[in-house]
């Protein structure tokens, strides 16, 4: 025979807690995913902890992601050679090593 337990308002406070910032569907998805599997991973835990880091995460973040990380390797690149061609044509303004303006 089931026993029924008063709700413990901390307990259902908690669950709110969990409820509201996406946790509960979080770990709700992972469990389904790992449920529909066909062959079980040998290790459960690494499967939650990979599936957990990419829920929520879409493939059109990721392609953003590395979008942006691209265009920002080619600024940088574009910075890195302009800033060479400055300091050399600054090189042509300054005196030689040993040879002091006053």
């Amino acid at each position: 025979m089931a026993h029924y337990r008063a709700s413990d308002p901390k307990r259902e406070q908690f669950r709110r807690y969990l409820e509201k910032a996406g946790v509960i569907d979080s770990l709700t998805s992972v469990l389904v995913a790992l449920y529909e599997q066909q062959e079980r991973p040998s290790n459960a835990m690494e499967f939650i902890k990979e599936h957990l880091g990419a829920v929520g995460q879409t493939s059109t973040d990721t392609e953003a992601l590395q979008q942006e990380v691209m265009d920002l390797r080619q600024r940088c690149s574009l910075l890195a050679e302009e800033n060479k061609d400055l300091k050399k044509r600054l090189q042509h303004y300054e005196p030689e090593d040993g040879a002091r303006a006053d």
